[in-house]
């Protein structure tokens, strides 16, 4: 653990912490916003689920209201045209979703941050557990672990984990390296969100949301 511990003490003192304070800050004020909003950033987790985040934003950027106005046949061409992998299901799922639109900040304030993981993964198609957790980081939720290959391979490296047979995360083992990630968290003195951020970067070089 020493060798990751290092490297995010490096990276603390760095100047990419001013970077990602101020993402911190600005997933915070996105969960201050409308159930629209919320809505939207909903859309872009549901969007990113074995795709790119990079492209996700994108899509998000160019369809915008488009995630709340548009039929599913309309969603999924658009979708389709800007070159999603899924657009047909990617759509289903976004349409479905909206049902609970209006509804989403009164959900998210009733309920401890992993009961709310858990009632995305129950009622949100197309959402597992990273997704949830993506999407609960991105409104300003600061206690759940996006476990994506970036993250996984970062703790192969640095021995905390072994490597998976499987690309595909059981709910048992999602929570088990999270774990391991709150424990990275609590020796470094970062949040779960803001860990996220550093090893993301530390692999990746880029700070996304």
């Amino acid at each position: 653990m020493q060798k990751i511990l290092e490297s995010l003490k490096k990276l603390k003192n760095s100047e990419l912490k001013s970077q990602i304070d101020a993402r911190v800050c600005e997933f915070k004020e996105l969960g201050k916003k409308s159930n629209d909003e919320l809505f939207k950033e909903l859309c872009f987790c549901i969007l990113t689920a074995n795709f790119t985040a990079e492209r996700g934003i994108k899509i998000q950027n160019e369809i915008g209201n488009g995630f709340i106005t548009l039929s599913e046949t309309e969603l999924a061409k658009k979708l389709k045209e800007l070159g999603h992998r899924f657009p047909n299901a990617r759509a289903k799922y976004i349409v479905e979703a909206r049902k609970y639109k209006d509804e989403l900040k009164k959900v998210l304030a009733s309920k401890s941050e992993h009961e709310a993981r858990e009632w995305l993964v129950e009622h949100i198609k197309g959402l597992g557990y990273k997704e949830a957790s993506h999407f609960l980081r991105n409104i300003g939720f600061c206690n759940c672990a996006i476990i994506d290959f970036h993250i996984i391979d970062a703790l192969i490296e640095s021995g905390q984990i072994e490597k998976l047979k499987s690309k595909s995360l059981s709910k048992k083992k999602y929570l088990e390296i999270e774990n391991k990630l709150r424990e990275i968290a609590k020796k470094t003195g970062l949040n779960m969100a803001e860990l996220d951020l550093y090893l993301w970067c530390s692999e990746t070089g880029k700070v996304l949301k």
